[in-house]
């Protein structure tokens, strides 16, 4: 039985805006749902970095382009960008921990968008999505990339795993997998 839904697609492909998309939907459904994607920061028409924001609009850093933030023992790099891993913990983990805690016997939704290199340098990060894989009330909707140069541990394992169903998004599919999405979803739910 699938417990957990993840779209799948090459970067700019449209996931977070399906994710959005299905959340819209789910809304009138009175799902309980909290969670964060990821965003570009941009400036003056270029991409300096990446923010995470939440369901309820609260924003911090991901990365930056340039140097590690001041206090940084070491630099976590994705190319050009510096992950700020405190910055990432500190809002995203509460939420995640919040998901996994609340045993109200009422299934809810957890958006993680995503789960890529740069998320995967926080160790507490991987064992908290662990934890809600693991879990039984809280349905995970979710983006992977896809498979591109050294495999991601814990992608390949979402990917492996027999409750999860995960969706390719491509641009001929995108606008057509909406209805998909969202049935998966609400199967996981009942």
């Amino acid at each position: 039985m699938t417990k957990h839904i993840f779209l799948t697609g090459p970067p700019g492909i449209g996931k977070t805006t399906l994710i959005q998309k299905t959340l819209e939907v789910l809304k009138s459904s009175v799902v309980p749902m909290d969670g964060f994607y990821t965003e570009e920061v941009r400036e003056g028409g270029r991409r300096i970095g990446f923010d995470v924001v939440t369901l309820s609009g609260r924003r911090g850093v991901l990365s930056r382009i340039g140097s590690s933030p001041s206090g940084a023992r070491h630099e976590c790099r994705v190319g050009q960008y510096v992950v700020d891993i405190a910055s990432f913990e500190q809002l995203v983990l509460p939420l995640l921990r919040q998901a996994d805690l609340d045993s109200s016997g009422v299934k809810k939704v957890c958006v993680i968008d995503e789960i890529g290199k740069m998320e995967l340098f926080s160790q507490s990060f991987i064992q908290a999505v662990r934890q809600i894989l693991s879990g039984s009330e809280t349905v995970i909707l979710g983006t992977i990339p896809v498979p591109k140069g050294k495999p991601l541990g814990l992608v390949e394992e979402i990917r492996n795993r027999k409750e999860v169903k995960v969706f390719s998004i491509t641009r001929e599919n995108r606008d057509s997998m909406l209805q998909d999405v969202v049935t998966a979803v609400k199967n996981c739910l009942k």
